[in-house]
């Protein structure tokens, strides 16, 4: 799988994932070619560039539920742009509300871990796709942590609207952390905008005191040049700020590789006094990072395949090394000391399917 920039496509070439319009309906399925009006609808729908197959290579696994999941950021991603710009126009907002009910519906109930998949994003469009993910990982979050539907709802609407900020700023803004700006001019502006988003909510947003509370606590947390875990802070608040630093780290932009998710669960894990160790633990039970099929690199330059989840620790799976052909179980402290997983493999799918029967001859003869 290749990400081909919107100008260097051509037609002929083969989609590996699916187009949807604005209102979920599919226009262009997973294997398609793309036409010469494929290409101006990609141009048309403002995308960076797509993803596509090389040649000879088949279509990756995507189960319904991956497909489902991008068809759901399409619609909502939409939604979410036309609230918060009436939100920022003085005007009422009509959809804010459902949409937050949508996104409790579809993922703040599940008992089941989600492929995560990151949509690309632009500088115009990055707040919008970036809130609308802080908020899905919320839900998730939520449910794990056993909240209430009435503080789940809390806690998704202050996703949706803690970055309303940003839309006030240069798009050359968007993802950047106050503590990556160094001219003291530019923070006195971003502390500014920060104040005046957050008067505004006051006047404009019909949301209760504890998603006001919340987007207070982190916009507190977010203009600190060294962010912390605030004991302090509402039990929402260290759900929101897990979820947006997870965000940031792993979102796929044009122009840088993003962390991936092995690095970024790591990060969030080894910081306690920076992340809330219970909403971090609940992230990992929300979505996969190490499933079966993912391909890693190890610490002895090896590479290997994912066979089986470790569920006590999502960082010590067992892992089928490619050049050894040797199963080693990393659950085992004798193996961990000796191998672990450095990173997934540095490919834009790095998941493949396994015949179930092959995994289970493997996990017969662990390596100790």
């Amino acid at each position: 799988m290749l990400f081909k920039k919107t100008d260097d496509l051509k037609v002929g070439m083969r989609l590996a994932r699916p187009i949807y319009n604005r209102n979920g309906i599919l226009l262009y399925e997973r294997n398609s070619k793309l036409t010469s009006q494929g290409i101006t609808s990609v141009r048309n729908f403002g995308l960076i560039g797509i993803y596509i197959l090389e040649p000879s290579e088949p279509v990756p696994p995507m189960s319904q539920d991956d497909i489902e999941f991008e068809r759901f950021q399409t619609i909502s991603n939409f939604t979410l742009r036309d609230e918060l710009k009436a939100i920022q126009n003085k005007k009422e907002s009509k959809k804010l509300l459902d949409l937050a009910n949508s996104i409790i519906n579809s993922y703040g109930g599940l008992y089941h871990k989600i492929n995560f998949t990151q949509n690309l994003r632009s500088q115009e469009d990055y707040t919008y796709k970036h809130t609308l993910n802080v908020a899905i990982l919320c839900a998730l979050m939520s449910h794990q942590l056993e909240f209430t539907f009435e503080e789940q709802l809390d806690v998704v609407m202050a996703a949706l609207l803690h970055d309303m900020h940003k839309l006030s700023l240069p798009s050359s803004y968007a993802d950047k952390k106050f503590s990556q700006i160094s001219e003291q001019e530019e923070k006195i502006k971003l502390q500014k905008t920060f104040l005046d988003t957050q008067a505004q909510f006051q006047l404009d947003v019909n949301i209760t005191p504890n998603t006001r509370t919340m987007i207070n606590q982190l916009h507190k947390e977010l203009l600190s040049d060294k962010s912390k875990n605030d004991e302090t802070f509402h039990r929402g608040t260290r759900v929101l700020q897990v979820a947006e630093a997870y965000d940031t780290m792993t979102a796929m932009k044009s122009y840088t590789e993003p962390t991936s998710e092995v690095t970024a669960i790591r990060s969030l894990l080894n910081n306690p006094k920076q992340y809330d160790s219970e909403s971090v633990t609940a992230l990992v039970e929300s979505i996969y990072i190490l499933a079966p099929g993912t391909c890693v690199t190890l610490t002895d330059n090896d590479r290997g395949i994912v066979i089986s989840e470790n569920h006590n620790d999502v960082l010590r799976p067992t892992v089928l090394s490619f050049h050894k052909n040797t199963v080693y179980d990393l659950s085992s402290k004798s193996v961990f000391n000796k191998i672990q997983v450095l990173d997934v493999m540095k490919t834009l799918d790095n998941r493949f399917v396994i015949d179930e029967e092959a995994i289970a001859n493997f996990k017969g003869n662990p390596t100790d």
